[in-house]
């Protein structure tokens, strides 16, 4: 089958200026009306509403700062459903001495009392820092006594020296707006690339050379007005790849003489390996030398030696949950400590396979949450993890040390994100990242109908692969949460909830149930259906608009639900429910639904397999029919008749 992947960022070069007006910058005063505004007239429905959005950068010719200023005015609907709006987080980035401060910052609350505006300033007591990392530092502000009705405004600058990536700003969100503008301002002797990614036109644009903070400027702007909320799609790794936003990367300068830094993967490539915080490390040879575990070079082949320097190294160290592709403490602090980021982890990997004679090399990716990776502008800002590859007889194989559930070409969920950057010592190759290894999810319950209409009985839930990870994090987020999923999901009372990881990396949850409320009494009879709580009750695939976007699953899979039912003595079951099969002819997706009596046993197997990760938009009908093939057949009810 052809996989269709949607690339939705590219860099343009605006020479328009467009002739409706609109003053930047400018934001208006505020308007007491807006305290009394019980709706959004864009949607109806939305929890909040943004009034003006502004996010203004400017470089400053005499200085060579960035200044990234930004003001927002957010109408609070429901603020419970609001949650997102009700702090503000600011990013400070440092590397070496050069970081970035926040030079002022303005945030207040509006309330309506008694027909009388009130605002209430975001207080000292209400903001504190949170060190994320020795380069980002994040300032977090709570907005005081929100309420429906609110509204809610702030504005900061921070001045920045790193001028290389300015912020990526999204112009289509969830919430509705009624203006948004972003606004670049770059001297002429700075040059940026603009990366534009999405559908939406902006309503007034300018793109012109200007004299501007007294020299010439370049300038870019872009308005837009009534924004609805960006419509999601269920079965999307990150709907932020098809959303509207802009970026800018710096392309180069020209003071005494023209630099260029709009660079290519070869020279993104080159300077890596001459970073000390990325090649200075791959030159440690001595560190994975004296690390060596006995008896690899015993091993028959690449493959083999590979798997166990790479159980070797998952194994032996432990990751620290950072993302990035740079050491941050360095490979011989991970060496002591035992822990360390994802670079320092895989770097690490890399030299060990080295050291035994393996050709292998990282491999730069922008895992799932962090965006697509933009192929035409070569970029290592919108890069944040790192994995490893090995060149084996077989072909390309790939790794990832900082999961323990994974193994060869078995890559965590965040991974598997389209493309990745291999970086040789000589040359680079863009890779297409497809998860061809299929996860298997195995819910299995084994029951019994109790003479007094209640069930009860054992139930297990198993995932492999790909999915057996994407639930151990889950897991690991929030156990608490991740148990009482089964609860609410269900409506079944579970007890006794054991979720842990297998010798073989799968992950599973075993649990005993008990209901009273499974069966229906219609006189001398008792009605159930058979697949007791795993029956499917709706059909995910229910959008009724065209879809727009890849159907993404992360993973091909195959999910098995088994019911073992044991019937009470002296009943006898009416009719069976229909087995039913169904596949796609191209046999990409299929389902089955089988139900066999065995004694006073019956045993029910419905089985969903999709043989990809993803799916072109045009298999969404497909989708569609089976499984509503799967919602009917599941919800096929049996009679018990007493004898």
């Amino acid at each position: 089958m052809k996989k269709i992947f949607l690339i939705a960022f590219c860099s343009i070069n605006f020479v328009f200026i467009d002739a409706q007006k609109r003053e930047f910058l400018d934001p208006p005063k505020f308007n007491d009306a807006d305290l009394s505004k019980q709706k959004s007239a864009l949607d109806e429905n939305a929890p909040a509403e943004i009034l003006y959005k502004s996010h203004h950068f400017m470089i400053d010719a005499s200085t060579g700062d960035l200044h990234k200023k930004a003001f927002y005015r957010v109408k609070i609907y429901d603020k419970d459903k609001a949650e997102d709006w009700l702090n503000l987080e600011i990013p400070l980035y440092k590397n070496g001495s050069s970081e970035e401060r926040l030079n002022k910052i303005k945030a207040f609350t509006y309330n309506l009392e008694n027909g009388v505006v009130v605002p209430i300033k975001v207080e000292k007591s209400s903001k504190y820092k949170s060190k994320e990392s020795k380069y980002l530092t994040i300032n977090k502000f709570a907005f005081p006594n929100v309420k429906n009705g609110s509204v809610i405004e702030y504005q900061y600058e921070v001045i920045s020296p790193f001028l290389f990536a300015i912020p990526e700003v999204l112009i289509e969100g969830d919430t509705p707006s009624m203006y948004t503008e972003y606004v670049l301002d770059n001297p002429l002797n700075i040059s940026y690339n603009i990366n534009y990614t999405g559908s939406l036109t902006p309503k007034y644009r300018i793109v012109e050379d200007k004299n501007l903070y007294g020299t010439q400027y370049k300038t870019y702007r872009f308005g837009y007005e009534n924004l609805k909320g960006f419509k999601a799609e269920k079965f999307v790794k990150n709907d932020r790849n098809y959303r509207t936003k802009l970026s800018a990367e710096l392309n180069s300068t020209n003071f005494s003489q023209l630099k260029l830094y709009s660079s290519s993967w070869e020279q993104i490539k080159d300077r890596l390996y001459e970073n000390e915080d990325f090649g200075g490390e791959l030159k440690r040879s001595k560190l994975a030398k004296e690390n060596m575990p006995a008896g690899i070079s015993n091993l028959k082949n690449d493959t083999e030696k590979a798997d166990a320097i790479f159980n070797y190294v998952k194994n032996t160290f432990t990751w620290n949950n950072d993302r990035g592709i740079y050491t941050e403490d360095g490979i011989k602090k991970l060496l002591e400590t035992k822990t360390g980021n994802a670079a320092e982890i895989n770097l690490f990997l890399v030299m060990m396979l080295r050291e035994a004679g393996i050709k292998a090399d990282p491999v730069l990716i922008s895992t799932v949450n962090n965006g697509l990776i933009n192929l035409t502008s070569p970029n290592v800002s919108n890069m944040n993890f790192v994995i490893v590859a090995i060149e084996a007889k077989d072909g390309l194989h790939i790794y990832d040390a900082t999961a323990k559930q994974s193994s060869m070409d078995q890559l965590p969920p965040r991974d598997w994100n389209n493309f990745g950057i291999l970086l040789t010592k000589d040359k680079v190759k863009q890779i297409q990242m497809v998860n061809a290894k299929p996860s298997f999810t195995y819910l299995t319950a084994n029951a019994k109908i109790n003479e007094d209409g209640s069930i009860s009985g054992t139930y297990s839930d198993k995932d492999t692969g790909t999915y057996a990870m994407f639930a151990k994090e889950s897991y690991d987020d929030n156990s608490d949460k991740y148990k009482k999923q089964y609860k609410e999901n269900f409506a079944i009372d579970f007890t006794g909830i054991d979720s842990k990881v297998l010798e073989s990396g799968d992950f599973e949850s075993t649990m005993k149930f008990s209901s009273d409320n499974l069966i229906d009494r219609v006189g001398k009879k008792m009605i159930i259906n058979p697949m007791l709580f795993l029956n499917k009750n709706s059909n995910e695939f229910d959008q009724t608009e065209e879809r727009k976007y890849t159907i993404d699953f992360i993973s091909p899979y195959t999910k098995v639900k088994k019911v073992v039912l044991e019937i009470p003595e002296g009943y006898t079951i009416e009719e069976l429910p229909k087995s039913k099969k169904i596949v796609t002819e191209d046999k990409e997706i299929a389902y089955s639904y089988v139900i066999e009596q065995k004694g006073n046993t019956l045993e029910i197997i419905s089985t969903t397999t999709v043989k990809s990760a993803d799916y072109p938009k045009d298999y969404y009908p497909a989708f569609k029919q089976i499984w509503g093939v799967a919602s009917k057949s599941e919800n096929q009810v049996i009679s018990l008749v007493k004898k």
